[in-house]
Parts: C-alpha cells; structure tokens; sequence
C-alpha cells in the first residue's frame, strides 16, 4: 500500500514523484502507461524527426473532424513514455509572460501569481549560460542553448531585426517580445526531460516504486474516498488518508476522471457508468494554439535535409555528435522564433514564430525531400474553447477530443494577422536570399479570402492543449487552488489539464512548475 499514487510519468509526474518521495515515511507509486525513456532516439535531440515519423512514445490522439478546418481530424501526439510529452517535444523552455500568471491569480488566488511562479521556476531551473537575477544555475533541470545552431536560424533572427523587431538573448529575462535563438532542455548537447532531471536522481528511493507500461483505467473510491486506482489486472491500494494524484495531462486526465464516475453526468450515463460526483466541467475548457505555416524551398544546403547530397554532413554529424556533442544531431529543429504582436494596440505579444532549418510535412510523419525551411506562427490568447469527453467507457479507447477551433471569430482574424506577419519575415534580405520559392501557401495565394481558406485547409496544432480540469477559487471549478478535486477526498490533479487559462508560449517548463508548486502545498520537503 502506497501514501501517494501518481499516474502519469511526465512533466508533472517525475515532479511529484521526486518531492514527494523525499520523505522517506511515505511510499509513492508513480505509474506510466508507456515504456521507459531507454530508446537512444529520445536523448538525441533531432531523434524527434525519427520519433514523429515513427509515432513512437505518443499517445496517437486525433482530433473530432473540425467544422472551422474543413473537417480534418488534427493528429494530436502526447508523451507516452516516462518523462511524457518532454521526452517527445522540442525542448523549448518557456515560461510564459507574466500577465498569463495574474490572470491565473484572479482564478486561484495569490499562489499562482507570477511573483510565485517565478520564485518556483528559478528554483527548477540550472541555466548553463545566463546567470542574472532572472535565472538560477543550481535546479534540477538543466537549460542550455543550441550548441550548433544553423545558420539559417541565425538569418531568421536578423530578418525579424530587419522588421523592427527587438532580438532577444533571453525570452525568459526582463521582456519577452522580440526575436532570437530558444534556449531548450538540453544538457551536453541532448535532452534533458523531466524524468532525466527528477527521476533518474531520485530512482535509487527504497520508497519510491516505478510501474511502466501500465495503463490506469479509473481511480477506485469508497464511498468519496479515493482508495487506489485500477490497472487491467489488479488495484493499487492507498494507505489510510493517503491520496492519488493525476498527473496524465490534459486529454488522459479528464477520461479517467469520467470513468471514475467524475465529470458531466449525461455523459456518464450515455456510456453506462455510475455518476460518482457530477462535475460539468470535467473536459470543458479545452484550449490550444493554432499554427499555420510558410513553407520555402531554400536556395542553398544549409537546411537540415533529406537528400543524397546531405549524406556527408550526416555522417559528419554522427561523428561530431559521438565525439563533442555538437553538430546537427544537437538540434531541436525549432530553433528559433519570438514573441510578436498582431496589432500595435495588443498590450502584449500575442503571436510566437517557430522557425525551423528544414521541411515538416503533416508533424514530421511524411518524407519531405530537399532542402527547404518552415515558418510557424501561432495565435498565443486564442478564445474558442473545445472539450474533452469519452468515446468509450473502453478506458483503453483514446477521449474524444472537440477542439473547435476558430469558434470564436477573432481567433480567425488574428491567425489571418499572424500569416501574413510570416511571411513578410520569410521575405525579408537576411531570409530572401536564401529562399527558392515559397511553397506553402504559395505565391499565388494573396488575397484574404484566399489566406483564409489556406488555414482552414492547413492549420494544425502546435502542442499545447490544456485546461481540461480547469483550477480555481469558485465552487464551479474542477479543482481548488491547491490543486484537490473538488466533490471527493484524497484526489488531486496536477499536470496542464487545471490551467485556468493557457500560458502565451510553450506549455512544458509552467506544468512542471505547477508541480513544484503542488508539491510545496502538500508539505513536500525540500528537495536536497
């Protein structure tokens, strides 16, 4: 019997399972439906090209046809291995902007406001090369930057200055609008996820149990109590007073909620299963950012490639890599971006570029031959909200998941911004000249309406559902503020499904901070 149960060995789960058993009183389970992180390609940096071609370690989630995209179903990967989405993602460490931090403030009260979130991200940060009053060097998880960056990243941060746009050292720093190069998860030249940074410390714990390939169908209750949670073939069973903790991220989280009895009770009776405590919410408040792209077709060999010619600067690569840790093996592929705004009148930026030294063609799952670079731009404050709900009461059947996106008619407009915004950055001197011919959406799609009908045809996701288990101070929340699920006892979820509202950047580095921050609230001692 365990004090704690975590499901879900990701971002948010290797947090909790690393404070939470530092005291060594108390056994702690963590559980994760994947396998573990042994595959050489999770630690190569650009062993993601071979990761998303392969659909290895994801979850494999599809999206509802969209009426607002043509009715494509989005293909949606999620982690599925220990360390979850950071073993898969693009390592991009981001904290967000601290106006997204008292917007969750207004939500759940002073312990999320950015003042907090700050203190809580330099404590988990160990930067290897910024050392001011906005970084630390001496956290648990290490953040680098590139250490072969193309040069074609390098061009695409002085076509950003070419615009007007400040270049940015540190989008973690004292403002983050501008352009430049990400500083990423890495140590040494490979990634450096959230089970790298506070499992493989900690694995040693005699407290401390890991379960892997292990899929969790529900949380077991007595009565409200939350008891254990069920596996395929057994349960797992918590001490008296002890509690589980979801931390199976925003699409997992609220179906196993739902076949635990939690969530809209029509929902739950339409799939044959006993309404526990009914609970609305529970999938409501679905977002995510929407990316479109402008794909080129280089002029040069600089890009990352798929090519015979690229075949010697491969095997370079491979060498550079085995021997210093350098090379293009070292890279994320999202190499560089910022943080812009559509309008002069936004208060604050609201787009972000991903800008990357190589084609990507539906998430990396198709062969793109040749040299060329991809663009994205996002909408970071989207207002269209979708939902998450059961497909099955099958718990080995994925959710459904209803993105609805550009729901709301300004998400449209601002994503129609953000296009053409891109593309003049393509267009700049320090790009231009490296750039055969635009590929994507072509030259001969200028006019708005045209623009318009290329994102319902091409736009995708780029990876940051949250808010699914939405956190707050009001009754009508699925958590409170210190994470506990309303309606039943000894459950808590803590992963980027309670996010009150979405963080404008990269979602990875804030869940990890809201475990941290969950860990402080339970009592946790401090880490060593």
């Amino acid at each position: 019997m365990y004090d704690y149960i975590i499901v879900g060995g990701g971002s948010a789960g290797c947090v909790m399972a690393n404070r939470l058993s530092a005291d060594p009183e108390k056994r702690v389970c963590l559980i994760e439906a994947g396998p573990r992180d042994k595959n050489r390609l999770i630690h190569i940096p650009l062993g993601i090209a071979a990761i998303a071609r392969m659909g290895w370690f994801s979850w494999g989630h599809h999206t509802a046809p969209d009426p607002a995209l043509n009715h494509r179903s989005l293909y949606w990967p999620r982690g599925k291995t220990l360390g979850g989405s950071s073993s898969i993602n693009a390592m991009i460490y981001m904290r967000g902007h601290p106006e997204d931090y008292r917007g969750w403030a207004e939500a759940a009260g002073e312990a999320w406001d950015w003042p907090r979130a700050f203190e809580l991200f330099k404590r988990l940060e160990a930067n290897a090369q910024i050392a001011d009053e906005f970084h630390s060097s001496d956290g648990p998880l290490s953040v680098s930057d590139l250490r072969s960056p193309n040069p074609l990243s390098t061009a695409f941060v002085q076509a950003g200055v070419e615009l007007g746009y400040p270049e940015r050292r540190d989008f973690n720093g004292a403002d983050q609008e501008g352009v430049g190069l990400y500083q990423l998860t890495q140590k040494n030249g490979q990634r450096f996820s959230s089970a790298r940074a506070f499992l493989d410390p900690v694995r040693h714990r005699p407290n401390l149990d890991i379960l892997t390939e292990a899929q969790v169908s529900r949380v077991v209750f007595r009565d409200r109590q939350a008891t254990g949670v069920a596996l395929a073939d057994r349960e797992v069973p918590l001490n008296p007073g002890g509690e589980v903790i979801l931390s199976a991220g925003a699409l997992q989280t609220p179906q196993i909620l739902m076949l635990s009895g939690i969530g809209p009770g029509a929902t739950l009776k339409d799939h044959g299963i006993d309404v526990l405590f009914e609970q609305p919410e529970v999938g409501a408040n679905l977002a995510d950012h929407l990316d479109i792209t402008v794909v080129s077709a280089a002029a040069d060999r600089l890009p990352i490639g798929i090519a015979p010619s690229y075949l010697p600067r491969a095997l370079r690569s491979a060498w550079q890599f085995a021997r210093k840790r350098r090379g293009d093996l070292t890279s994320n592929v999202a190499e560089a971006g910022g943080f812009v705004r559509s309008d002069a009148d936004q208060p604050r930026p609201n787009l972000q570029f991903h800008f990357l030294p190589a084609f990507l063609r539906d998430h990396g799952r198709q062969t793109a031959w040749g040299y060329g670079m991809t663009l994205h731009v996002c909408d970071l404050l989207p207002k269209s909200r979708g939902h998450v709900t059961l497909a099955s009461p099958d718990p080995r059947a994925l959710p459904r998941i209803d993105a609805n996106y550009l729901s709301h008619p300004e998400d449209m407009d601002t994503l129609l911004k953000a296009f053409k915004i891109a593309r003049r950055v393509m267009q700049a001197p320090s790009l231009t000249r490296h750039v055969k011919a635009e590929l994507e959406p072509g030259p001969e799609v200028q006019s708005d309406e045209a623009l318009i009908a290329d994102i319902r045809a091409r736009a995708e996701t780029i990876y940051h559902p949250v808010g699914t288990c939405r956190m707050g101070a009001d009754t009508g929340s699925v958590v409170d503020p210190e994470a506990r699920l309303r309606g039943v006892s000894g459950l808590r979820v803590v992963d980027a499904s309670i996010m009150p509202c979405i963080i404008a950047g990269n979602t990875n580095a804030p869940t990890m901070m809201i475990a941290e921050n969950v860990a402080d609230m339970m009592g946790a001692p401090a880490r060593g």
